[in-house]
C-alpha cells in the first residue's frame, strides 16, 4: 500500500527519485566491483596469493575480517558517517579482492572472464526484472532467505562427506537463490526511493549499504556459476 505523500506525488517524480536513488546504489556496487577485480588481478600476478594460501592464520583472519566489515556496515551504517560507510565498503572490496584472487589460480583467466560477462547479463536482466515488474517479491525473498538457510547447511554437511553430487547440486540451487535474491533486492531497493528526499547523508549511506547488498548477490551469483561452468586449471 502506498503511503500518503507517495499518493500525492506524481508518477513521474516518483519514477525520477527510483532511478536516481538506483543510480546512486549501482555506482557503489560497479565501483566495489572495480575495485576486488583489480585487487585480485594484481594479488594473483605478484604472487602473492600462494602467501594467503599457505597462511591459514591469515586466510580465515581475511575471511573473518570480510564479515566483520559487513557485519558493522549492515548493522550500524545509520550511526556512521557517509565517508565511514563507504570506506569500509571500500575496504571490504579490496579484501575480497584478496581472497578472490585464489580463483585465479584454480580456473583459467578465459573462462573466469567469460563466466564474470555471464554473470553480470544475469545480473543485468534480473535487476530489470526486479525494477519493472509489478509483482511483489517479498514471497520470493522469503523463499530464497530459506534457500540460503539450506545451502549453509548443505555446505557444512559436504565438508564431512565430499560428495561430487551433492557439490553439483549446491551450486545449482546456489545459482538459483542468488538470482532470485537480485531480483528481489532490487525491487527491495526500488521502494526505498523516498530516501532521496530526506536528505543528502542520508540518501547516500542508504545507497551504500543497497550497494552492499547487491555486490554481495552479484559476487555469490558469480562464484555459483563459476563452480559450474568454470575451467579448472
Amino acid at each position: 500500500m502506498r503511503n500518503t505523500n507517495e499518493m500525492i506525488m506524481p508518477e513521474s517524480e516518483i519514477v525520477k527519485a527510483q532511478q536516481d536513488f538506483l543510480s546512486k546504489v549501482y555506482a557503489w556496487m560497479v565501483g566495489g566491483l572495480l575495485i576486488t577485480s583489480l585487487t585480485a588481478w594484481y594479488v594473483f600476478s605478484s604472487g602473492f596469493w600462494m602467501q594467503i594460501v599457505s597462511n591459514t592464520i591469515l586466510f580465515y583472519g581475511l575471511i573473518i575480517g570480510e564479515l566483520a566489515i559487513v557485519f558493522v556496515i549492515s548493522a550500524k551504517v545509520q550511526s556512521m558517517t557517509t565517508f565511514l560507510a563507504g570506506s569500509l565498503f571500500i575496504l571490504y572490496s579490496a579484501l575480497n579482492g584478496l581472497t578472490l584472487s585464489v580463483i585465479l589460480a584454480v580456473y583459467t583467466a578465459e573462462s573466469v572472464q567469460q563466466v564474470f560477462l555471464i554473470s553480470a547479463a544475469m545480473f543485468a536482466g534480473l535487476s530489470v526484472f526486479g525494477f519493472v515488474t509489478k509483482k511483489d517479491l517479498s514471497g520470493l525473498g522469503r523463499f530464497m532467505f530459506m534457500g540460503l538457510i539450506g545451502l549453509l547447511i548443505t555446505m557444512f554437511i559436504n565438508i564431512f562427506i565430499g560428495s561430487s553430487m551433492l557439490e553439483f547440486l549446491f551450486s545449482v540451487v546456489g545459482v538459483i537463490v542468488f538470482a532470485g535474491l537480485t531480483a528481489y533486492d532490487t525491487q527491495k531497493l526500488k521502494e526505498m526511493y523516498m530516501v532521496q528526499f530526506e536528505g543528502g547523508e542520508i540518501a547516500a549511506k542508504a545507497s551504500i549499504i543497497g550497494a552492499l547488498t547487491l555486490y554481495l548477490d552479484f559476487i555469490n551469483l558469480f562464484l555459483f556459476l563459476l563452480r559450474l561452468f568454470g575451467d579448472r586449471r
